[in-house]
């Protein structure tokens, strides 16, 4: 008899560092939680425990359900070319708290080209935020091209620093080759519904 449970699925979230990765975690969590998704979350940084600690005491989980994984190297060295950290991560988180449906993995980002291996995550999400440039989507870096839902992040902040959202958003949109771009504010929940049913109906498959 095999005792190991269903894999879970894992998603990404990479982005630069201060793109908004943990504050949006933090509004999927609870929408989740009120799917009836059962989920865990692994860390990722460099040399600290920051984003997981802010998790942990959050609220929004059960504490034992956030693992970090300190890098002690480039961040997306580690997720990219070396997922042993998150892969053994995952796989205790499963065999603790089986079932599990949903494993989230924040990427400690430090640059425009933080991907995640395909053999860790089934789905992954980039993170940018207009505070960053508009010229963003231009540049036309990897995590803009291959991930498989971008998200362009602060939009309250886009008159504040002089982007033109809609140019940035169709920039994106050009650049991507049809797959999806969604508009947030982490800060406020807008959009994030939005994510949800994307990861629901192509990694839950749940409609």
């Amino acid at each position: 008899m095999n005792n190991k449970p269903a894999s879970a699925a894992r998603v990404g979230i990479g982005g630069p560092v201060g793109s908004g990765k943990t504050a949006l975690v933090e509004q999927v969590i609870p929408r989740f939680a009120r799917r009836g998704t059962r989920l865990a979350v692994i860390t990722n940084d460099l040399v600290t425990k920051e984003d997981a600690e802010r998790l942990k005491r959050s609220g929004l989980i059960d504490p034992e359900r956030v693992v970090a994984v300190e890098a002690g190297a480039c961040p997306h060295t580690v997720i990219r070319e070396d997922p042993t950290l998150n892969l053994d991560a995952a796989e205790l988180l499963e065999l603790k708290f089986a079932p599990l449906d949903l494993v989230l993995l924040e990427s400690g980002g430090d640059n425009l080209a933080s991907t995640f291996s395909l053999e860790l995550v089934d789905y992954w999400m980039f993170v940018i935020d207009v505070a960053g440039g508009g010229d963003i989507p231009r540049k036309r870096g990897p995590g803009v091209l291959q991930s498989d839902l971008l998200i362009i992040n602060k939009s309250d902040l886009a008159p504040h620093v002089g982007v033109d959202l809609d140019l940035m958003i169709a920039e994106a949109e050009a650049v991507r080759g049809g797959k999806p771009v969604i508009v947030t504010n982490c800060h406020t929940g807008e959009g994030v519904d939005a994510i949800i049913d994307h990861v629901a109906r192509d990694v839950l498959f749940d409609s």
